[in-house]
């Protein structure tokens, strides 16, 4: 039977692994540059800014969930944003992912969040149908949008296409 807990520091080795097999599934492995100190800082440093649910059977890790909250001014509540769902190959077809997604749904109600919103790659048919079966409503008419690496510094005025006019910090 599969249990689900909250991760501990004792954890993160693991979901650093859990991602980079994720990311090599999603075809970027190369793009993942996050370390295990960078994760436990994040998951339990000073200002955690990310949770995580592990999945396991008998001690041995099957999968996670990776989450954290988001706010909607819509709405006026907070939301949940799952990050990363992983489930190992050896361990898929077997209610895993629908286990953590029935528990991170639990701590959205909970924690009066009003929304559980995550993305997925288009191309990722599978998972788009498991989604819609669990109750999941695509957001065709969104679009995300990313701005990052030299085009973030330049965007915030610090790289080498000036400040637009306004000094940092100035705001």
């Amino acid at each position: 039977m599969t249990q689900l807990r909250f991760a501990t520091p004792d954890d993160v080795a693991t979901i650093m692994r859990f991602v980079r097999e994720l990311a090599e599934f999603e075809r970027e492995a190369d793009k993942v540059v996050a370390t295990e100190a960078l994760l436990y800082e994040a998951m339990f440093g000073d200002h955690p800014a990310v949770e995580a649910v592990i999945a396991e059977q008998d001690g041995t890790p099957l999968g996670m969930a990776l989450f954290f909250h988001n706010f909607s001014t819509w709405t006026g509540w907070r939301g949940l944003y799952l990050e990363d769902l992983y489930v190992t190959p050896e361990a898929r077809g077997q209610g895993v992912g629908a286990a953590l997604l029935r528990h991170l749904a639990g701590i959205a109600v909970d924690r009066g969040c009003t929304r559980f919103e995550w993305a997925v790659l288009d191309w990722n048919e599978k998972a788009i149908e498991f989604y819609k079966a669990m109750g999941a409503v695509p957001m065709d008419d969104w679009t995300v949008n990313r701005v990052s690496g030299p085009a973030l510094t330049n965007l915030a005025g610090r790289g080498r296409g000036g400040t637009d006019g306004v000094r940092p910090g100035a705001g």
